[in-house]
Protein backbone atom coordinates (compact mmCIF):
# COMPACT_ATOMS: atom_id res chain seq x y z
CA UNK A 1 0.00 0.00 0.00
CA UNK A 2 1.48 3.46 -0.68
CA UNK A 3 2.60 5.57 2.56
CA UNK A 4 1.14 8.79 0.54
CA UNK A 5 -2.05 7.43 -0.57
CA UNK A 6 -4.13 9.31 1.78
CA UNK A 7 -3.12 12.52 0.38
CA UNK A 8 -5.23 11.59 -3.11
CA UNK A 9 -8.23 13.90 -3.92
CA UNK A 10 -10.95 11.67 -5.76
CA UNK A 11 -11.62 14.68 -8.51
CA UNK A 12 -13.45 12.33 -10.71
CA UNK A 13 -16.70 12.20 -8.50
CA UNK A 14 -15.89 15.75 -6.85
CA UNK A 15 -19.16 18.39 -7.75
CA UNK A 16 -17.57 21.66 -9.10
CA UNK A 17 -17.13 23.87 -6.06
CA UNK A 18 -14.82 24.37 -3.19
CA UNK A 19 -14.08 21.80 -1.17
CA UNK A 20 -11.89 21.26 2.29
CA UNK A 21 -8.95 19.04 3.43
CA UNK A 22 -6.81 18.54 6.35
CA UNK A 23 -3.90 16.72 6.43
CA UNK A 24 -1.44 16.43 10.14
CA UNK A 25 1.96 15.68 8.73
CA UNK A 26 4.59 13.35 11.18
CA UNK A 27 7.92 12.31 10.77
CA UNK A 28 6.32 8.78 8.92
CA UNK A 29 5.68 11.56 6.02
CA UNK A 30 9.26 13.22 5.09
CA UNK A 31 10.16 9.36 5.42
CA UNK A 32 8.71 8.89 1.95
CA UNK A 33 10.86 11.24 0.47
CA UNK A 34 14.33 9.84 0.87
CA UNK A 35 16.67 12.69 0.14
CA UNK A 36 14.64 15.01 2.42
CA UNK A 37 16.69 17.82 4.06
CA UNK A 38 13.89 17.44 7.04
CA UNK A 39 13.46 14.32 8.48
CA UNK A 40 11.06 15.18 11.69
CA UNK A 41 7.98 17.69 12.31
CA UNK A 42 5.10 18.17 12.77
CA UNK A 43 2.96 20.62 10.35
CA UNK A 44 -0.78 20.91 9.94
CA UNK A 45 -2.02 21.35 6.32
CA UNK A 46 -5.47 23.12 5.55
CA UNK A 47 -6.98 22.60 2.05
CA UNK A 48 -9.16 24.73 0.36
CA UNK A 49 -9.46 22.87 -3.14
CA UNK A 50 -11.91 24.56 -5.65
CA UNK A 51 -13.20 22.53 -8.90
CA UNK A 52 -14.11 24.15 -11.86
CA UNK A 53 -14.81 22.60 -15.15
CA UNK A 54 -11.56 23.82 -16.59
CA UNK A 55 -9.14 23.52 -13.54
CA UNK A 56 -8.75 22.84 -10.55
CA UNK A 57 -6.83 25.96 -7.54
CA UNK A 58 -5.65 24.54 -4.48
CA UNK A 59 -4.81 27.07 -1.57
CA UNK A 60 -2.44 25.62 1.14
CA UNK A 61 -2.17 26.84 4.49
CA UNK A 62 0.44 25.46 6.44
CA UNK A 63 1.84 25.49 9.86
CA UNK A 64 3.68 23.49 12.54
CA UNK A 65 7.02 22.87 13.35
CA UNK A 66 10.11 20.71 11.84
CA UNK A 67 13.15 19.62 13.50
CA UNK A 68 16.47 21.35 11.97
CA UNK A 69 20.08 21.76 12.71
CA UNK A 70 21.19 25.14 14.11
CA UNK A 71 23.51 26.65 11.65
CA UNK A 72 25.44 28.42 14.33
CA UNK A 73 25.77 25.73 16.85
CA UNK A 74 24.65 22.46 15.08
CA UNK A 75 21.91 21.42 18.14
CA UNK A 76 18.88 20.17 16.63
CA UNK A 77 15.77 22.10 17.64
CA UNK A 78 12.43 22.55 16.36
CA UNK A 79 11.90 25.34 14.14
CA UNK A 80 8.15 26.93 13.40
CA UNK A 81 7.55 27.31 9.95
CA UNK A 82 4.28 28.78 8.44
CA UNK A 83 3.12 28.95 4.22
CA UNK A 84 0.33 30.06 2.36
CA UNK A 85 0.50 28.76 -1.12
CA UNK A 86 -1.63 28.11 -4.05
CA UNK A 87 -1.05 26.12 -7.09
CA UNK A 88 -2.97 25.49 -10.27
CA UNK A 89 -3.88 22.85 -12.01
CA UNK A 90 -5.38 22.79 -15.55
CA UNK A 91 -5.71 20.37 -18.16
CA UNK A 92 -3.83 18.90 -20.80
CA UNK A 93 -3.45 16.07 -23.40
CA UNK A 94 -0.39 14.92 -21.19
CA UNK A 95 0.68 15.46 -18.02
CA UNK A 96 3.67 18.22 -17.05
CA UNK A 97 4.64 20.58 -14.62
CA UNK A 98 5.39 24.39 -15.07
CA UNK A 99 6.29 26.87 -12.48
CA UNK A 100 3.12 26.81 -10.34
CA UNK A 101 0.85 25.53 -12.93
CA UNK A 102 0.33 21.33 -13.32
CA UNK A 103 -1.12 20.13 -16.21
CA UNK A 104 -3.25 17.07 -16.30
CA UNK A 105 -5.37 14.65 -17.47
CA UNK A 106 -9.06 15.37 -18.15
CA UNK A 107 -10.15 12.05 -17.15
CA UNK A 108 -7.41 11.93 -14.10
CA UNK A 109 -9.87 10.20 -10.91
CA UNK A 110 -7.61 11.50 -8.20
CA UNK A 111 -4.99 13.80 -7.52
CA UNK A 112 -2.28 13.22 -4.98
CA UNK A 113 -1.23 16.44 -2.93
CA UNK A 114 1.57 14.71 -1.67
CA UNK A 115 4.29 15.96 -3.24
CA UNK A 116 2.86 19.26 -3.46
CA UNK A 117 2.79 19.35 0.21
CA UNK A 118 5.93 18.21 0.45
CA UNK A 119 7.51 20.91 -1.88
CA UNK A 120 5.67 23.75 0.56
CA UNK A 121 7.19 22.53 3.80
CA UNK A 122 10.68 22.49 2.20
CA UNK A 123 10.26 26.30 0.90
CA UNK A 124 8.86 27.26 3.86
CA UNK A 125 12.05 26.31 5.85
CA UNK A 126 14.32 29.22 5.69
CA UNK A 127 18.27 29.61 4.36
CA UNK A 128 19.40 29.94 7.13
CA UNK A 129 18.43 28.35 10.44
CA UNK A 130 19.03 29.56 14.26
CA UNK A 131 17.97 29.38 17.34
CA UNK A 132 16.88 32.99 16.71
CA UNK A 133 14.35 31.55 14.79
CA UNK A 134 12.45 29.85 17.27
CA UNK A 135 13.86 32.68 20.35
CA UNK A 136 15.68 29.99 21.91
CA UNK A 137 19.38 30.12 22.37
CA UNK A 138 22.06 28.73 21.12
CA UNK A 139 23.98 25.93 23.16
CA UNK A 140 26.83 28.13 25.12
CA UNK A 141 29.70 25.82 25.20
CA UNK A 142 29.38 25.62 21.06
CA UNK A 143 29.40 29.74 21.58
CA UNK A 144 32.45 29.72 23.71
CA UNK A 145 34.14 26.91 21.72
CA UNK A 146 33.49 29.56 18.46
CA UNK A 147 34.49 32.86 19.94
CA UNK A 148 37.78 30.89 21.63
CA UNK A 149 38.62 29.56 18.09
CA UNK A 150 37.52 33.20 15.64
CA UNK A 151 39.64 33.81 13.35
CA UNK A 152 41.49 36.83 14.39
CA UNK A 153 42.02 38.69 10.82
CA UNK A 154 45.52 38.17 11.04
CA UNK A 155 47.30 36.70 8.49
CA UNK A 156 48.57 32.61 8.95
CA UNK A 157 52.34 32.25 9.38
CA UNK A 158 53.97 32.10 6.11
CA UNK A 159 55.06 27.73 6.47
CA UNK A 160 56.66 26.57 3.41
CA UNK A 161 54.77 23.46 1.22
CA UNK A 162 56.49 22.20 -1.74
CA UNK A 163 52.78 21.82 -3.22
CA UNK A 164 51.87 25.51 -2.46
CA UNK A 165 54.92 26.94 -3.98
CA UNK A 166 54.38 25.14 -7.07
CA UNK A 167 50.78 26.46 -7.15
CA UNK A 168 52.01 29.99 -6.22
CA UNK A 169 54.25 29.92 -9.03
CA UNK A 170 51.67 29.18 -11.32
CA UNK A 171 49.93 32.15 -10.18
CA UNK A 172 52.76 34.39 -10.72
CA UNK A 173 53.49 33.24 -14.49
CA UNK A 174 50.23 34.57 -15.46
Amino acid sequence: MDALAHFSIPVSGLQNGPHEYEFDIDGSFFHCFPESPIKEGSVSVQLLFDKSPDMYTMNFQLEGMVKVACDRCLEEFDLPIEADEMLLAKFDEKEWEDADIVYVLRDTPKFNVAKYIYEFIVLAVPMVKTHDDADEECDPEMLKFLSENEDTGREAPDKSSPIWDALKGLQNDN
